[in-house]
């Protein structure tokens, strides 16, 4: 999930204070047979894709995530124009399609979700390509010390240490419980971060780049910790998911 807080009108966050007291609104959560809970998470994805306020995401839904951006529009990629750039300190930078991603060997987990705002989705699987293949692949040269993770709705970005990123739970994930992500969650390729809270887990990822430092990302720029563990950042005291 790109975002932790909904926005105002114009793209402005609302102060972290308000939201938080607001999500617990949402907290309360959803109670109702399967088939409502799957038609209730496709109208909130369908209406959250269209509010520039980002306040749907406020509403929680059967999947138990919420859906939020920073952005007032983000445009869906397909298989035929998907491609993700590796690029920076490394020896060898090239692109990857979608069914080059697919191609590669797939590791599956099955972890807690997270978010710094408080809500949590029990054993939630995904797929996808770990992030030290891609990087071993690329061939990291020995300056490089962290990762700049850039999206394609224009605004968002994370980061990792380069020790963070070589862990064997982070993924270039392309599945989300047991089914391709769809444009909502992040769709189709985001980050996974599976020791970290949710907002280090960057939707619409389209580039990676290879850095000689940290260069923090769009919530850590309004306050949010770097190194987001769970549990052991941002003042929280969750369980850890990994």
């Amino acid at each position: 999930m790109n975002s932790e807080q909904p926005e105002e009108q114009g793209g402005r966050p609302i102060g972290r204070r308000v939201f938080l007291g607001t999500l617990g609104l949402g907290a309360l959560g959803v109670v109702a047979a399967p088939p409502i809970q799957r038609g209730l998470e496709g109208f909130l994805g369908t209406v959250a894709g269209k509010d520039p306020t980002g306040l749907t995401g406020l509403l929680p839904n059967g999947g138990g995530f919420r859906y939020y951006s920073v952005a007032a529009s983000v445009p869906h990629k397909s298989a035929a124009d998907y491609r993700l750039t590796i690029d920076g300190l490394v020896d060898h930078p090239r692109g990857y399609t979608l069914a080059d991603l697919r191609a590669l060997p797939q590791t599956r987990l099955v972890k807690d979700v997270q978010c710094v705002t408080g809500w949590r989705v029990p054993g939630t699987p995904f797929e996808g390509v770990r992030l030290s293949h891609l990087l071993d692949a690329a061939g990291v040269r020995a300056s490089a010390k962290a990762l700049r993770f850039t999206c394609f709705d224009g605004t968002y970005a994370e980061s990792l240490t380069l020790d963070q990123a070589l862990r064997p739970d982070v993924l270039v994930a392309l599945r989300m419980q047991d089914k391709d992500i769809g444009h909502d969650h992040g769709g189709p390729v985001r980050l996974y971060v599976a020791p970290m809270y949710f907002y280090k887990s960057a939707k619409w990822l389209s580039r990676i780049t290879v850095t000689d430092r940290v260069q923090p990302g769009y919530w850590e720029n309004l306050g949010y910790d770097v190194d987001a563990w769970v549990g052991r950042s941002n003042g929280r005291t969750d369980e850890p998911t990994s």
